[in-house]
């Protein structure tokens, strides 16, 4: 079995989680190296752009979270083997990660100009995304995003939903989603009870 080594923030959340996740549901054995916000500067020099999560597969780093999470995915069994299914989940993924990256863009901002660029996310390009999000959860039954079952898509979904209700994203407003697209918080509350998933926040918990 190689050895893994996922390097993201001290956080529940972000873009190494749904990784995360899915190494702990599959029983992927796998190094958690987190570290404090304090210390990105430090931890970026080792990395090619800067930027996190990044994977040691036996050494070997590689970059781009939705690269890591496919990875993840097909270790743990939870990326579509029919190609149009796997298809189905990458279009999740990479519209999930085209808003991250909107919302990412005001990281670093202060007072009124993160006042004005998250406002302007929340009156046009997230309930954008979220009614989308929501449109294809029902066109594929309602429960999952593709291949009729769980996948990397629902944990990257899941993450990004909790995310935006959370309350830790100034001048988001915590009831976003359940009143443009409250289906999503109904898929949330689901792969949160998955019994795996609890049990992987209850450890943060204890």
């Amino acid at each position: 079995m190689s050895h893994l080594k996922l390097t993201y923030f001290d956080i529940q959340g972000g873009r190494a989680e749904p990784a995360r996740l899915a190494m702990h549901i599959g029983n992927i054995a796998f190094e958690d190296y987190r570290f404090a916000f304090a210390d990105f500067a430090q931890v970026r020099q080792s990395t090619p752009f800067g930027q996190v999560p990044t994977l040691e597969v036996d050494g070997v780093q590689v970059t781009q979270s939705d690269a890591i999470t496919r990875y993840a995915g097909k270790l743990a069994g939870l990326y579509p083997v029919d190609a149009f299914q796997a298809l189905l989940c990458d279009e999740v993924l990479d519209a999930v990660e085209d808003i991250n990256a909107k919302l990412g863009s005001t990281f670093g901002m202060t007072g009124d100009a993160l006042k004005a660029a998250r406002t302007a996310l929340v009156d046009g390009p997230i309930p954008l995304y979220l009614r989308w999000l929501q449109t294809q959860l029902q066109a594929h039954g309602a429960e999952y995003f593709a291949d009729h079952r769980l996948t990397i898509a629902d944990l990257k979904v899941f993450g990004y939903v909790r995310g935006l209700n959370s309350g830790r994203l100034d001048h988001i407003p915590t009831d976003l989603v359940e009143s443009v697209a409250p289906q999503l918080n109904v898929h949330m509350r689901r792969i949160a009870q998955t019994p795996a998933v609890a049990q992987y926040y209850a450890k943060f918990e204890a």
